[in-house]
């Protein structure tokens, strides 16, 4: 008996007992539905926990906290040796480095005011890495600033009230600075303690670029970046290093005289990410603190990875479930069959050849059932994902603080269930193929097996 003819014998057999065969493809497509359904959680939480991570960092950045001492615990704060050192390593795209004001400094426009986080770096690395300006240009001289994209939202009202802000935690439009930035001048007060006083000076400096809106919306960027020539300046006035503000009395602690000349924010961004774990395990060995979104990726996908095998584990279990009904319906298949078996075995059928075309059938049951569980598992995820945001926002009057992806079905996931169906299939099918093969003929035409 050809192939060809072996699947039709099979297809008219499964055509005698319509309902049967039904509802065993039913319980299989359901446990292949489940497993799927079940298994997506684990790969939609995955993603959304992934793209979380990714879309607050850049994820080829390393972040680089110190030099190991080799005589007593800690790190070193980063100088422009070690700098210099980065820069020389392979596929080293750049390094950015950043100076900060030690101390609150107040920025003035007109009768508005805010304080922000100051600091001094290296443009040209920064440009290298990706920094970019919504308006304006980079700074030329030492008056000249760049502020962040959030700074004016921020500009408050000398003379406003106690409460200026709004539902939102944003000032409110009345009390903000509504003007353009760019090309106006800003006072900066920095401040030292003198003869019991508090000595304040005030540095006028010039607005010339605005940075780039943050990706996330929830983000806010109000930082400030001055010329190193202009933190020179302030450190002369204060006498302590980065403007440190000391009381008159105090003087400047040790860990902040080893950072003198030193960087606060050091970030070295590799070419593409998979030069990222090169370029860490390279530092590492230098006695270099680092820290990339690899490393948390690294993490945070062995956990998913555990609980994934788990839960496909778990999905299993249901298709093993199913089996018990593949088993039998193939055993009633051969029992209502025998006379069938014996006219074959009479005219001299292999006894390979009938194994096969049970064991085809418990197959073709597997394969229908995966193929109907999949195409229902798509839909039940399509719509887990499109309608639990809504419960979730009818039930909580909020909706939730991140993208949450609450199922997301991979290629990968409906090949391992069908992997995983068909195989268990065979096995179901394999016991009743083997007793279709010592079936009587004498027996099997008095239709007595």
């Amino acid at each position: 008996m050809q192939l060809k003819d072996q699947f039709r014998f099979v297809r008219q057999n499964m055509k005698k007992n319509k309902t049967r065969v039904f509802m065993t493809i039913l319980a299989t497509a359901m446990g292949c539905a489940f497993l799927i359904v079940l298994a997506s959680v684990g790969f939609g939480l995955q993603k959304s926990v992934v793209k979380e991570i990714t879309e607050q960092r850049v994820i080829t950045q390393i972040d680089v906290h110190g030099k190991e001492l080799n005589d007593q615990d800690g790190f070193r704060p980063l100088n422009e040796t070690d700098i210099q050192l980065f820069e020389k390593v392979k596929d080293v795209k750049a390094v950015t480095r950043r100076k900060m004001l030690q101390q609150e400094s107040t920025y003035i426009i007109g009768n508005y005011q805010e304080s922000a986080q100051t600091y001094v770096t290296n443009f040209a690395s920064e440009v290298k890495a990706g920094f970019e300006l919504s308006e304006g240009r980079l700074p030329k001289g030492k008056d000249e600033i760049v502020v962040g994209y959030n700074f004016s939202l921020n500009l408050a009202s000398k003379d406003a009230p106690g409460d200026i802000y709004d539902k939102k935690g944003q000032i409110k439009a009345e009390y903000r600075y509504s003007g353009k930035l760019i090309g106006q001048k800003l006072e900066l007060t920095v401040r030292q303690n003198k003869d019991g006083k508090q000595v304040e000076k005030t540095i006028p400096l010039t607005v010339v670029g605005i940075t780039k809106k943050p990706t996330r919306e929830w983000a806010e960027d109000r930082t400030v970046f001055i010329a190193d020539e202009m933190l020179t300046e302030i450190e002369n006035f204060t006498g302590t290093p980065k403007g440190l503000l000391l009381d008159e009395n105090s003087e400047v602690p040790a860990e902040f005289k080893a950072q003198d000349n030193s960087y606060d924010e050091v970030k070295i961004y590799a070419k593409n990410m998979e030069a990222v774990q090169s370029i860490s395990d390279k530092l590492t060995e230098k006695k270099y603190g680092t820290y990339s979104v690899v490393n948390e990726l690294k993490e945070v996908n062995m956990v998913f990875m555990i609980a994934k095998a788990g839960l496909i584990f778990i999905g299993t279990i249901a298709i093993l479930i199913a089996s018990i009904g593949i088993y039998n319906t193939m055993t009633m298949a051969v029992t209502e069959r025998a006379p069938d078996i014996g006219i074959m075995k009479a005219i001299g059928a292999n006894p390979k050849t009938i194994k096969r075309i049970f064991l085809l059938e418990s197959s073709y049951i597997g394969l229908i059932g995966a193929l109907i569980g999949t195409v229902v598992s798509y839909g039940i995820s399509y719509t887990v994902n499109f309608a639990i945001p809504l419960i979730i926002k009818q039930a909580f009057g909020k909706e939730t603080q991140i993208d949450l992806i609450f199922s997301d079905i991979p290629l990968i996931l409906p090949l391992i269930c069908i992997v995983i169906c068909f195989g268990v299939t065979i096995i179901s099918g394999f016991r009743p193929a083997q007793r279709a093969t010592k079936v009587d003929v004498l027996k099997a035409m008095r239709r007595e097996v």
